[in-house]
């Protein structure tokens, strides 16, 4: 989202660098980073009208399957702002309190209810903007010119579940047009490539170096259209046009546990089925607590989302904070892959911060706050990016949200925790020997996650493992804060769901 190529990195040193180990709004506060532009003018949507559209953001509690979701409620209205640059602001308006809530340019997971992205994108065209619409439940790309469709095309594939290319619903700007992109990451050429949101771009089919075009089943890049219908949108298009992506929310599958009631003494945890969200056992869900380098999760995704990541990021004579594995102090330059790699694997606190420093350090803890809102982590603050800080808190229902959300749409977070190297086509591998913190010791069953400790956190952890259950391999996530026993408290809750719900 950010062009750093030419920014080399300065980080700070703090006099607490050591090894110890709101409800509010959902569009970033305007400061370092943000480019706002003057309005013009500012539309109210009809209100209190039979057939009117309006819309309401409601919160459900954990007990509801922790869902963020949109109704429409009679009494709201959808407000939209005129920007010089052709760039709609969102917001929701309450009329009683005249409360105002901003979707922020960036993934958005109101968007990915139906209702609300039909009436967002029907106000766009009411207000005769000119837009792009992605529409990946239909697989459909369509073009809006001051409100008036003028073309519509087939999406032929998106990128792979999980992957940096799997585009979550939001509400983007084209950024960068170029007509034949080379990608380091899948080691192809995309034609016509239209980046948005940093790392999300439509294109043409991909061809490798010596011009042959990739199998249909090739599953690097983003959205691919045909050549010919990706080429009659990138000539119509321009930098800065308002880009509305939606994208449903993987659909809750049908399998059922039978209840147990749980009898496991940990100060904070949880034990739940990551696929369809069933709380096998759990603590008080919403009491806060220190998460210590659980908190890397949450940088990850923030660097995943307003990064560039195919690139490699300039350190130049940084003062370094320290790690227990130091890396990076007799390096020039390092790719974001391998950063992501230290980040996770040996919970690099130096990569933590070069990371932050590719936004600005404020501007990239104001993102992972920001991002806790739009998860519905009413009860997470970051303080900064390592989670060295004890202002870094979180519980444990609001660990589960964060998790699911990684799972669900950046899961190649997860893989790069299980793995000390990782086979990819990907610029990184760049560090040997690396040790991995997140395993347990004879636990095969580990299949990604994220550990951390200091002294008032204590030990903390969240883990994916994979049991048989009832004859069907399912993914459970572990969250434990406060632990004095990590993996003694990690087996026992494993022990507790295989002895409760095998049968």
């Amino acid at each position: 989202m950010f062009d750093t190529s030419r920014k080399s990195v300065q980080l700070l040193s703090y006099d607490d660098d050591h090894p110890k180990e709101l409800r509010g709004s959902l569009i970033p506060r305007k400061g370092k980073g943000h480019h706002p532009l003057p309005q013009v003018r500012q539309t109210m949507l009809p209100m209190l009208v039979s057939g009117a559209r309006t819309l309401f953001f409601l919160l459900l509690p954990l007990s509801a399957v922790f869902m963020l979701a949109v109704f429409a409620t009679a009494g709201y209205g959808l407000v939209v702002e005129q920007q010089l640059a052709a760039a709609p602001v969102v917001t929701i308006v309450d009329p009683y309190t005249s409360e105002r809530t901003e979707l922020s340019y960036g993934p958005q997971i109101a968007l990915s209810e139906p209702n609300f992205f039909i009436e967002t994108r029907d106000s766009f065209i009411d207000e005769a903007f000119t837009f792009l619409e992605i529409d990946l439940s239909q697989k459909q790309v369509r073009y809006f010119e001051k409100g008036v469709l003028l073309s519509s095309k087939d999406i032929l594939a998106t990128g792979e579940k999980g992957s940096w290319w799997d585009t979550p619903a939001g509400l983007y700007q084209v950024e960068r047009k170029q007509p034949r992109l080379f990608s380091s990451f899948a080691q192809v050429y995309l034609p016509s490539a239209i980046t948005f949101g940093g790392n999300y771009m439509l294109h043409g089919w991909p061809e490798y170096p010596d011009s042959s075009t990739v199998k249909e089943s090739f599953t690097g890049g983003g959205i691919r259209l045909s050549n010919d219908a990706i080429d009659d949108i990138y000539k119509a298009i321009s930098v800065a046009t308002p880009v509305l992506v939606h994208a449903e929310r993987n659909l809750i599958d049908s399998f059922t546990y039978e209840p147990a009631v749980p009898g496991i003494d940990a100060p904070h945890y949880l034990i739940a089925d990551v696929q369809n969200g069933t709380i096998l056992a759990a603590s008080t869900l919403e009491e806060e607590a220190p998460i210590a380098s659980v908190t890397k999760l949450m940088t990850a995704v923030i660097a995943a989302e307003e990064i560039n990541l195919d690139t490699r990021v300039k350190v130049t004579e940084p003062t370094f904070i320290t790690s227990l594995i130091p890396r990076l102090s007799d390096r020039s330059s390092v790719s974001m892959y391998s950063l992501l790699q230290l980040l996770l694997v040996e919970s690099s606190n130096e990569a933590a911060e070069v990371i932050a420093s590719q936004l600005g350090r404020d501007v990239f803890i104001e993102r992972m706050n920001e991002k806790a809102l739009q998860l519905g982590m009413l009860h997470t603050h970051f303080s900064d990016p390592a989670g060295r800080n004890d202002d870094n808190v979180s519980t444990p229902g609001d660990l589960y949200r964060l998790t699911r959300y990684v799972y669900d749409t950046r899961r190649f977070i997860f893989e790069i925790t299980a793995h000390e190297q990782m086979p990819s086509a990907y610029v990184g591998n760049e560090f040997a020997d690396l040790i991995n913190f997140n395993k347990i010791e004879n636990l095969e069953n580990f299949r990604g996650g994220k550990v951390g400790e200091t002294t008032a956190a204590g030990q903390t952890s969240v883990s994916l493992h994979e049991l048989q259950i009832q004859g069907e391999t399912r993914t459970v996530m572990i969250v434990l804060l406060g632990s004095h026993e990590r993996k003694e408290d990690v087996k026992a809750l494993l022990a507790h769901v295989e002895n409760n719900f095998s049968h």
